[in-house]
């Protein structure tokens, strides 16, 4: 993308507000219901277009996992009924979507979570080593989520926490199976990981030459992307700058932000991420921009 398109693209901010940390990590993690109301409610105030955000629980499913979700979002939506929001997956990863069908039935969505591939988390033992397992989606199970996306007409927000992760996604994108909508979100492993202390990560580290990676394999691939850094910090990493002045998206908050020092809010990410949109002359998208960005099948339907 040439300089004089980039600059008119307007950036998306996307903010993970929460995760599976707890406020021992950032007491700022907004837990439970009326955090979750106020601190979701701050962040479109401060230049969020679109909100991903994690129930009290990821083993919760079905209707137990759509009421956890809906009890804050509903009163969110009440105050912003324009509210741009996902839900994650459970814990049985692709394999479980009943939960999104039933949120979409009930206030509706226009994205949802897909992870198109399996990944190590590890924790460094005593003596170096990375112990661990494996979070796991087989290909019938990346095939059966999309399938059920595009049936709903929800633009799947693609993890993508190692270079595999992106090869699925550009097989589909070759088929021409890809839902409309997809996002490619680049998952960098910072030095804390999914931790909180330094380990061996996962996936790619957050460096320039990384993302220029993963770019080069989307050579030719028009679709819209983020970048994130997992247990780091994005914009001390340069990727962000990087980001924005390639024509990519920021994905920010405290689901992935982790320093052992610095505890910032959700806010100030965003806050960082309008900054550099200043910088670069990118104006800052809105509702309506981001589902035209990001191509959702319910663009303009209010």
């Amino acid at each position: 993308m040439n300089s004089t398109k980039v600059a008119a693209l307007p950036l998306v901010i996307a903010v993970s507000m929460n995760g599976e940390r707890g406020k021992d990590s950032n007491p700022h993690i907004p837990i439970g219901h009326d955090e979750i109301v106020a601190t979701a409610l701050s962040c479109y105030d401060a230049g969020a277009s679109i909100i991903h955000c994690h129930n009290s629980s990821t083993a919760l499913t079905g209707r137990e996992a759509a009421d956890d979700y809906l009890a804050p979002w509903r009163r969110i939506r009440a105050a912003r009924p324009d509210a741009l929001w996902y839900p994650t997956l459970t814990r049985n990863g692709c394999d479980d979507l009943e939960h999104i069908a039933l949120i979409d039935d009930e206030i509706g969505l226009e994205f949802a979570c897909c992870d198109p591939g399996s990944v190590g988390f590890s924790q460094s033992g005593a003596d170096g080593i990375p112990m661990g397992g494996y979070y796991t989606n087989s290909y019938e199970q990346i095939r059966s989520n999309l399938a059920q996306l595009a049936a709903r007409q929800l633009g799947p927000q693609l993890a993508i926490y190692e270079p595999g992760y992106l090869r699925t996604v550009l097989a589909y994108h070759a088929a021409g199976k890809l839902p409309q909508g997809a996002v490619v979100n680049f998952y960098f492993g910072g030095p804390y990981g999914l931790s909180t202390r330094a380990n061996s990560s996962f996936g790619l580290p957050p460096t320039r030459h990384a993302l220029l990676a993963y770019l080069d394999m989307m050579a030719g691939v028009d679709l819209p992307w983020t970048v994130s850094v997992w247990g780091g910090d994005l914009f001390q990493s340069g990727l962000a700058e990087l980001a924005v002045e390639l024509g990519g998206h920021l994905q920010v908050g405290l689901e992935s932000h982790f320093d052992p020092i610095d505890k910032p809010r959700n806010e100030d990410q965003i806050r960082a991420a309008r900054r550099l949109a200043e910088q670069a002359g990118r104006p800052v998208a809105d509702r309506a921009a981001t589902l035209a960005i990001w191509r959702s099948p319910k663009a303009g339907q209010g």
